[in-house]
């Protein structure tokens, strides 16, 4: 508890002060000249803590192909004599599969599977299972197959009755009697006869837009709810690999999902103090799946690939410059096979996968956290080719891993010769730093290269075993008021987006994130509630916000920015006020007549810096919508101690 004690304090000393008299904001609504970008807020996705398999992606069965290293890794095998593994060549690819024998006891054999930390399953709801089989001897042989509960009682049965001898895919629906957080699937042997199996699918039927091999409803639903701009895949430092056989290769993502070759998540065995050893990549959310859940998210698709450098935390390894040329393709055909048409290689792989209109990829980011010369050269040798046939298509380089110092500098300073676009910037600091970070662009090139505020988070470290701790309304303060100067710098930062994105309660390796979910339910963190009032409010055009001719950005501890969207005549007015004292403004709208002395104002709030909201019980830090009156075209507000406020005012 010492931390916080000094946190508090730090809080207090920065700016403590008597409350002043009536402070007079002016929102200058006449001087909206500087475009926002409709990618201005967006979100990352990386599969880390579970954030696909076993998280976003929604199947529940864990190694469903017997494809891990351990090929039973996930299943329960009460009888391991009579369960055989078994790996075959068929026309030069592995096809590995399970063969289950009955048992000389009389006993039934069967295998079950634990899920990902179990498998939620929700009373009513129905799974469709999808088992690849065929029978060896005698076909007077069915398939039990049921859903468990916790004290192994079924909740959800069906019968797989016949079974051929050739390999067939069978497909059932399970509709569940109980709501269960860590139900498993076993599948028993009824009858006489030996069964060989390769493939155990369970899906929710209800999934996201209703899609098969599609994303858990609830939680890609709150993703849509923050509107995001673009959708960042897959990474991240998953893109990098320890080494370079295992990064992230998109052409082993996309195409038949039995063809995707699973390989070790990096943060399976990067935190060894968390240490996840069941933790892979099924690739069932490859790059296809990620460019259609953009789109059904209405947002930008922003894919970052390999730069032919693995992570140089890690290993380091490079590849030869002269050695390129796959990394260089890679990137030339990910443009093609988002956007070709269908009589392209890649345009018809992705058309056989069901959409042949293209995706409109506009974006690529190439490389992660990569830094020093060596980057630099291979940055370059793909932006140059991709430049050059694909010259629409915005280029987003890297800048280091930290957020200042020799390695950033640096890269800034090449950069700015290069064929970029976009220029990817990371922040993991501590309140104090994003408080103070508010006019970090205030002072950068108008006229250079643009920002993307790539990944961002507060870290608090406080000493609270809970995994959402992290995310304490002391993080997110911080982080509302440095967003401030994110969009008064609308003109630099065209893209913005926090992370890491999800993140499972029992299987995390990185804290704090912007959502944690159990496998049943979900809790939006304050964090989350900051982004969103951000996101849904982002305007097309920022407009200034003065006191006494100065922008507001921690002085005093109050921060402001503001955004019209000239389209709605909506005005969005964010305002913080850090300080651990009330503030009383008279805000005053000018250079637009107001349509409404109706105004909504939204506060998020807590009497607590370090509370934070929790799965087991009802978020006790959400936004309270309420509504004020104008008096000539002034409001007047009292902002609570460490407040966020937004202000939704309609203009004519």
């Amino acid at each position: 508890m010492k931390k916080i004690v000094l946190i508090f304090g730090l809080i207090s000393i920065l700016f403590s002060a008597s409350v002043n008299a009536q402070k007079k904001i002016e929102v200058l609504v006449g001087q909206a000249n500087i475009a926002i970008q409709p990618t201005m807020w967006g979100v990352f996705f990386e599969d880390i803590n579970f954030a696909a398999d076993g998280g976003l992606y929604a199947e529940l069965v864990i190694n469903r192909s017997f494809k891990f290293p351990n090929p039973l890794e996930g299943w329960k095998v009460p009888f391991r004599d009579s369960v055989f593994v078994i790996n075959e060549k068929i026309e030069g690819q592995n096809h590995r599969y399970i063969q289950l024998q009955p048992l000389s006891s009389g006993q039934t054999n069967f295998i079950q599977n634990v899920g990902f930390r179990g498998m939620g399953i929700q009373k009513g709801e129905e799974y469709r299972l999808k088992l690849r089989s065929k029978f060896v001897e005698n076909n007077d042989l069915s398939l039990n197959i049921d859903l468990l509960d916790m004290d192994g009682e079924s909740i959800g049965h069906s019968i797989i009755k016949t079974l051929n001898n050739n390999w067939e895919m069978n497909e059932l629906i399970l509709k569940a009697t109980k709501t269960c957080e860590k139900a498993n699937l076993k599948i028993s042997m009824i009858g006489d006869g030996i069964v060989d199996i390769d493939y155990v699918s369970l899906f929710p039927v209800h999934t996201f837009k209703n899609r098969e091999n599609g994303m858990r409803a609830d939680l890609a639903q709150m993703l849509a709810d923050l509107q995001p701009g673009f959708v960042r895949f897959p990474g991240g430092c998953i893109v990098e690999g320890h080494h370079l056989d295992l990064r992230y290769q998109w052409k082993k993502t996309v195409g038949d999902i039995d063809d995707r070759e699973l390989i070790i998540n990096r943060w399976n065995t990067e935190f060894m103090h968390r240490h996840t050893p069941d933790y892979y990549q099924s690739f069932g959310l490859g790059f296809y799946e990620y460019f259609v859940l953009a789109e059904d998210l209405n947002a930008e698709p922003l894919p970052i690939l390999n730069c032919g450098m693995a992570c140089q935390y890690n290993t380091g390894e490079l590849v030869p410059l002269d050695e390129m040329d796959p990394y260089i393709q890679d990137a030339i055909d990910l443009i093609e096979f988002a956007n070709a048409p269908v009589d392209n290689k890649w345009g018809k792989l992705r058309a056989e996968m069901g959409h042949p209109e293209p995706f409109n990829l506009k974006y690529l980011g190439i490389g992660n956290e990569q830094w020093g010369i060596q980057y630099l050269e291979r940055y370059q040798l793909i932006a140059e080719k991709v430049h050059a046939k694909y010259p629409d298509v915005k280029l987003v380089s890297g800048s280091g891993p930290s957020s200042d110092g020799d390695r950033f500098e640096y890269l800034w300073k090449e950069l700015k010769g290069k064929q970029a676009d976009l220029v990817d910037e990371h922040y993991y600091r501590d309140p104090e730093w994003f408080f103070n970070g508010a006019t970090r662009y205030d002072s950068y090139d108008r006229d250079g290269l643009k920002v993307f505020a790539g990944e961002f988070a507060s870290h608090t470290r406080v000493n609270d075993e809970y995994p959402s701790s992290n995310n304490n309304w002391l993080s997110a303060l911080s982080e509302a008021a440095f967003m401030t100067g994110l969009e008064r710098n609308a003109d630099v930062v065209y893209m913005a987006s926090y992370a890491p994105l999800l993140a499972h309660k029992d299987a995390w390796q990185w804290r704090p994130d912007l959502i944690w979910f159990d496998n049943l339910n979900a809790v939006a963190t304050p964090n989350y509630y900051v982004q969103k009032m951000y996101s849904t409010h982002r305007g097309t055009h920022m407009v200034p916000v003065l006191s006494e001719k100065e922008i507001l950005a921690g002085d005093n501890g109050l921060y402001s920015s503001a955004s019209i969207d000239k389209n709605s005549g909506h005005i969005y007015l964010k305002l913080v006020n850090s300080k651990p004292e009330a503030e009383q403004v008279t805000i005053q709208f000018k250079g637009r007549k107001i349509a409404s002395d109706q105004v909504k104002v939204t506060e998020l709030y807590s009497d607590q810096l370090m509370k934070y909201n929790t799965l087991e019980k009802e978020d006790v830090i959400v936004p309270v919508e309420k509504s004020m009156s104008l008096t000539k075209d002034k409001l007047t507000l009292e902002l609570k101690p460490q407040s966020f406020i937004l202000v939704d005012v309609s203009c004519k």
